[in-house]
Formats: C-alpha cells, structure tokens, sequence
C-alpha cells in the first residue's frame, strides 16, 4: 500500500497551497518574451530515442546516463524529452516553420526527464522554460536573447551574473580538441572512466566532468578562447560589443563549454549565489549546425533554457514578492434545504461575476460552515434561513471588522441592492479606504 501513497523518486508535486506562485512565475515569463516577439509552441513529451542521440549528443552524460528510454508496443524506441530544443526544432522542420520569415521565435514550458541523483531544485522530473530563435547569425540575435534574460530576471527579482564564452565553431574546434587530446593523454590513468572514453571521441566532455580529480586535471588546460578562428573571434567581439552598448554586465568564462553537444560560438551561463553554493539557474548558447543536422535547412539557431524549481528558490532567496494567493471573496451560509438552494443560486451569480465564492456542499451546521469560512480566509459571509427567504433580505458581514450591509435576495447582479453590487461596492470602499491611509 506504501508504493500507492508516494509519489516515484525524484518527482514532486506542487500542491494548492503553492501553485499560485508557479501560475505567477509562469504567466511573468510567457509575458515578458512577448515583448520581444517570442510565441509560445507546445512539443510531445515523447519523441523517437535517435532525435536526441543525434542533437543533444551520444557522449554527453544526458544520453549516457540519464536518459528515460523505453520501447513501445510497436517496438520503437521512445525517449520522455530530457530537453525541450530538439523537440522544438523537429516541430519547425516538420512543420514547415523555417519557410516563414526569419528569425522564428519560440518560447515552451514543459516538464523534462533526467534519471540522475535528486536534490534541491533538481529532480528526474523538472519543468522547464526555455526559447528558441531560429534563423539569424548575426552576433544582435545573441544579445538580444541574452538581454531577455536580463529583462526577465529583473522583472522577478531575480540577483544573478551572467558569464560568457565562446566555443567556436567546428574548424577552431577541432585544433582545439586535438590540443585538449594531448593535455589530458599525459594524465590519462587519473582521469575517471567516463573521461578516458571521452578523450578520443569528445575531450571538451571532460572539462564538463562533475570528478574532483578530473576537475584538478583540467585546471590547467588549453582555453578555446585562444584557439578561435577570425569569424568565430569577431562574432565573439561583436556580442561583447553589443552587450557593453545595452549596458549589461559580464564576466568571461572560458571553462563554459555546456553539456550538450549541439553547442557553437556563443554559450552563456546566468549563475545565483543565492540557493548555496554557486549555481546556474539559466543556460544557453548558438547551435548554428543543429537544424540541418535533423535534416532541415542550414539556418543558425540560438536558445536557453531554465529550470523553474530553481528559479523559485531563487526568487524566494532573493526576497522576491509574490503576488498574495487569492481569497475566497465570499461564503454563502445557509440553514435548510431552500435556504441551500437559494445559497448556490447567489454563489453562481458571484462566480460568474469573476468572484471566488462558496456555499455549503459538506452538509455542515451554521457554525461548522462559518468555521470553514474563516478557514478559507473569506472576506466576506452571509447566513440564510428561512427567516431571511421570507422577508427577501440578507446581510452580508465584513470579516475583518463585522459590518454588515443588506442585500435583496431576488434582485437581479446588475440591480442595485444586489449582492453582486454589495460585493463590488463594499471591495471599493476597501481601496479607497487604503488608498486614503497610505
């Protein structure tokens, strides 16, 4: 019986007491690339195993390790998406995106799989925000993209610092590699496992090992920074120059390298001290290869992503207001079978009014109903029996301070004198009242 009382490992669930701030986060989000011309696409939460063998990259610890891979009844091999890129750029291919005019910008919130260690703010099922811009190499996309970021943050309250490399492109890349080959071929008996593997097919993996002593090794490795190439050096330059002109702040991080494959030229990490020890809460970067790579046209492409467990630890970290979860407005009391009856009636019209209200549903005394009321934190209650149906009037009672103002039972919302026109007038008097004080 345990197994049916507890959700899997490394998953979570965000309850009704917490789901405001994620409704908030996401909606702020969603908002805010708006702005910048970005629509939102929704992907499948499946997709064939070899999209994300060929994109995110058979070395990378994502298709190694962490990967949830099943094969369905058909005998297809199926991967639940461990990162919302590849299947967004599928959908552009298959669909027929790239046609339109350029760039395509995409925004998604979606959950994502990753078999790997749980803890704070990471879990084997996450939610993720992320966008992508399809369709321009110039170095303005990658300011811009990295700008958004910078506009999101600041409208969540958000304390972080960006920092940036290049990983050049495949030409600067491979002198590179071969450089990283001989640095680590001296010390290729310490590296882990995993490492020594890595060396011959992708040795930029290892400066992306989580092993102390590979980490130690790699202290002293070659930087891609001095290997770059007269494009990728100019590009470089020209997002720096674009990103000194808007004004936002950057440290140059050449141990940067990300820990998808699919990655060229730009990549960039926005990272908080605030939740503990140093952590990245955004990442991104150009893949100008990755679209033709599945087949689809040769058009560049920039993106980031962000988990949205971390973002609100940040956010809570940083003192970041929420706004207040909303209230029942009112509770509808009643005493009687009629009394219930008219009770939901006055609930619905309240409800249609755009007003959270309630009435009885549980069969609860008067009392027990007001003791829900004031549980449900409702501003507002009203309590009909029979004496209020025979006389056609009620009175509705403030919470707060106990007031209370009559109400006609039959009139019509929009009829003055009706509760939805108590309701709305006593909510005025509220702000007015507090404007006044402040």
């Amino acid at each position: 019986m345990a197994i049916l009382t507890k959700g899997p490992r490394g998953t979570q669930d965000v309850l009704p007491g917490e789901s405001y701030k994620w409704q908030y986060l996401e909606k702020k989000m969603m908002e805010t690339v708006k702005l910048y011309g970005f629509r939102e696409i929704r992907i499948p939460t499946f997709e064939h195993t070899e999209l994300f063998n060929r994109s995110v990259g058979d070395t990378t610890d994502v298709v190694q390790k962490e990967m949830y891979t099943f094969e369905d009844k058909g005998g297809r091999s199926i991967t639940l998406r461990p990162e919302g890129t590849a299947g967004t750029l599928r959908s552009a291919i298959e669909h027929g995106l790239l046609g339109d005019a350029l760039p395509v910008k995409a925004a998604y919130l979606l959950s994502a799989f990753r078999y790997e260690k749980p803890q704070a703010g990471r879990q084997r099922e996450f939610h993720q925000f992320g966008v992508e811009m399809l369709g321009s190499a110039a170095a303005s996309a990658d300011a811009e993209v990295i700008f958004m970021v910078c506009h999101l943050f600041q409208e969540l309250g958000i304390k972080a610092r960006l920092e940036l490399n290049s990983i050049g492109c495949p030409a600067c890349r491979a002198k590179y590699q071969e450089a990283l080959r001989n640095y680590f071929s001296a010390r290729r008996e310490d590296l882990c496992d995993t490492c020594k593997d890595r060396l011959e097919r992708n040795p930029m993996r290892l400066l992306d090992c989580k092993s102390p002593v590979c980490q130690e090794i790699g202290q002293g490795a070659p930087m891609m920074l001095d290997f770059l190439c007269e494009e990728c050096t100019a590009h470089f330059e020209q997002v720096k120059a674009r990103l000194n002109a808007m004004e936002v702040s950057y440290t140059i991080n050449p141990r940067i390298v990300r820990g998808l494959d699919y990655y060229t030229k730009t990549v960039f990490e926005f990272v908080s001290d605030q939740i503990g020890a140093q952590s990245t809460i955004c990442a991104g970067g150009r893949y100008d290869g990755l679209i033709e790579q599945l087949g689809g046209p040769a058009l560049p492409g920039i993106g980031f992503a962000m988990g949205l467990e971390r973002i609100l630890m940040t956010m809570e970290a940083c003192g970041a207001a929420f706004p207040e979860e909303r209230k029942c407005m009112a509770y509808i009391g009643s005493m009687g079978e009629a009394a219930g009856a008219k009770a939901a009636q006055l609930t619905q019209q309240l409800r249609k009014e755009g007003f959270w209200a309630e009435c009885d549903t549980m069969g609860r005394s008067v009392k027990a109903q007001m003791k829900f009321a004031n549980k449900l934190g409702a501003r507002f209650s009203v309590i009909l029996g029979d004496s209020e149906l025979e006389q056609g009037v009620a009175k509705l009672k403030r919470m707060a301070d106990g007031s209370v103002t009559e109400f006609r039972l039959e009139a019509s919302p929009q009829e003055p004198g009706s509760l939805v026109k108590v309701v709305y007038d006593s909510c005025l008097e509220e702000v007015a009242g507090a404007l006044k004080t402040e």
